[in-house]
């Protein structure tokens, strides 16, 4: 409990100091107030302690700059059931409450889940997405500052999947009208996009069954901006499982966009699609941003640990484990833990302790079986089994000397993403490892 005790008190430190934000304009500095939600207790859209509304979907359209939500434990599929909630305000939403509002343990008694179900039609966009770098002031001019934060929220994308043959085995990108189903959303479970100077945090969150190209959770923080992804667990995702992401485009050091990434753990990322040859990281970063990445646990990424674009990077004390083909790239050179301080370019010169153990990962019998089970299809085989039909086009082509279009060659894997559940995923991220990786937040 000593770890978990640390984290805490780091976790509540980082982010009381984050919480001031600087050059934010009048529409950004609203007040706000408070809501609260209750899947069990609520109704209506006043939002308050004493009558909750019933979902977060319900009371989008009502929220304001600076508004603050609490969530009490339970299942929420948004308005509708469509599984996904955009806001286009800077809030705070706290997950994990007792039905009073008072006890909080977010991945314990309490847990706030954002799901859906996978019919056709429904939404397909993250399941919980902020992006306010579109708002604008009374004078067409962009609004900016303010904070964004997410805690304490379990998303799970497995009921909006959709699974070949209803199997849970391996998910489909292809929606089916004749049976009613939805693609797999192809998008993240936590995408945040602020405005100019706009600070965000994503902490003590889990992010699990999202089938992405971009993060499970992706921050992108614009000129002036801070962000801290802290104390998060992703497990089974596709893509990246988390995700920094720069909007300057610029070279003035001062607005540059500046990361913390600091006890997270994420497990089993594997890459967009069965033959793809990108995703399948634990982390990515843009090239131009600033990072400080520590403490963390990379494990079992299809392709590797971090992949940094040319971040300006300081690595330390991170944990990698079982990654397949790498466990650092930067841009286009691939490194196993023990060489990144030797062979990296772009690392800062101050990094230290980051090393490659085997760990024992306490996820379920049921689901470690299936994944040991996977068979991975390479790329080299399915050119390989592509072959060029006699059609008119390709005799066409062959008379004009050009190449031949080969057919399509349906190579998906048995097992890919197979779904795992909440009580399945959560003892992995449970406690940390020697210091690294996330843990419970500690209830209150």
């Amino acid at each position: 409990m000593k770890n978990i005790s640390k984290i805490s008190l780091y976790l509540f430190l980082v982010t009381t100091a984050f919480c001031y934000s600087q050059s934010t304009s009048k529409n950004f500095a609203n007040k706000g107030r408070e809501w609260y939600i209750s899947k069990a207790k609520g109704s209506g859209q006043l939002g308050t302690k004493e009558r909750p509304a019933k979902d977060l979907g319900n009371i989008i359209h009502r929220l304001k700059p600076n508004d603050v939500v609490y969530i009490a434990g339970g299942t929420y599929m948004s308005k509708g059931k469509r599984g996904s909630d955009e806001i286009n305000v800077p809030v705070k939403i706290y997950g994990g409450y007792d039905e009073t509002f008072t006890t909080r343990d977010p991945w314990g008694a309490y847990k706030t889940i954002f799901t859906g179900v996978n019919e056709y039609m429904k939404l397909t966009t993250p399941r919980l997405y902020i992006r306010t770098d579109q708002q604008r002031e009374s004078n067409g001019q962009r609004s900016q500052g303010s904070v964004i934060i997410v805690d304490g929220i379990i998303i799970d994308n497995g009921p909006r999947n959709r699974y070949h043959q209803d199997k849970n085995l391996a998910i489909r990108r292809q929606a089916s009208p004749k049976s009613g189903q939805n693609p797999s959303p192809e998008s993240g479970g936590i995408v945040i996009v602020g405005s100019k100077y706009t600070n965000i945090a994503v902490q003590n969150c889990v992010v699990m069954n999202t089938a992405p190209t971009e993060g499970a959770i992706s921050v992108r923080v614009f000129q002036g901006g801070k962000g801290i992804i802290q104390n998060n667990f992703c497990i089974n995702n596709t893509g990246y499982g988390i995700q920094a992401r720069t909007g300057y485009v610029g070279s003035d050091a001062s607005k540059i966009p500046v990361f913390t990434i600091k006890y997270n753990t994420c497990l089993f990322t594997w890459k967009h699609d069965a033959v793809a040859s990108y995703g399948g990281d634990g982390l990515a970063l843009d090239k131009n941003l600033v990072a400080v990445v520590e403490n963390n646990v990379f494990g079992f990424g299809h392709m590797g640990g971090i992949y940094s674009k040319g971040a300006d990077l300081t690595l330390n004390n991170n944990l990698f484990t079982g990654n397949s083909k790498y466990d650092f790239k930067e841009i286009n050179a691939k490194m196993r833990a023990e060489d990144i301080l030797d062979e990296s370019e772009k690392l800062n010169p101050d990094s230290m302790g980051n090393e490659s153990l085997l760990i024992k990962i306490p996820v379920a019998e049921r689901w470690a079986k299936i994944y040991a089970s996977r068979v991975e299809i390479r790329r080299e085989d399915v050119d390989a089994a592509v072959s060029a039909s006699n059609s008119g086009a390709n005799q066409l082509r062959s008379m004009l000397g050009i190449n031949l279009r080969g057919n399509d060659v349906a190579m998906d894997a048995e097992v890919f993403l197979p779904l795992i559940t909440v009580e399945e995923a959560l003892p992995a991220g449970q406690l940390p490892w020697n210091g690294k990786g996330c843990a419970a937040p500690k209830s209150k």
